[in-house]
């Protein structure tokens, strides 16, 4: 999917992923991980994204989303988690009995751009991210 804007064109493709905060395991339970898949294609259509694959493990989350040409990786990490974050601990408010001070995301993200020749690769990898061996993305080449 390539996107227009008033200014740009093209296809902007990344990478993305990040931990729960002290990587606790809190996606371990069916409900709160459907909960987060819901929360992060619901943020990604409100502003204009599109989720190819998405992996949501219990300790973190591997996203692999189509952005709008002016979204920066910053911005889409930055709303997804965010809304993300919001509705979990609406879900479940007993998240802020493990994070009071409200961050159930660490700080940092892995971005990584993808091409058109990488995108199969990266999807791949999303798709088949459930091995607790955590294979290397090298190995899909």
């Amino acid at each position: 999917m390539s996107s227009v804007s008033f200014a740009a064109a093209g296809q902007v493709v990344f990478h993305l992923t990040w931990c729960t905060k002290y990587r606790y395991a809190m996606l371990r339970r069916e409900e709160f991980y459907k909960a987060c898949e819901a929360s992060l294609y619901r943020a990604a259509e409100r502003h204009g994204m599109r989720i190819t694959e998405l992996a949501v493990m219990a300790d973190h989350v591997h996203c692999v989303v189509e952005c709008p040409p002016r979204t920066s990786a910053a911005d889409a990490a930055r709303l997804l988690k965010g809304s993300a974050s919001y509705d979990l601990f609406r879900a479940e408010p007993r998240f802020r009995l493990r994070y009071p001070r409200g961050a159930f995301w660490a700080r940092r993200y892995h971005v990584r751009s993808v091409g058109d020749a990488d995108l199969e690769t990266v999807s791949r990898y999303v798709r088949e991210d459930n091995d607790p061996r955590q294979q290397t993305l090298a190995a899909y080449n």
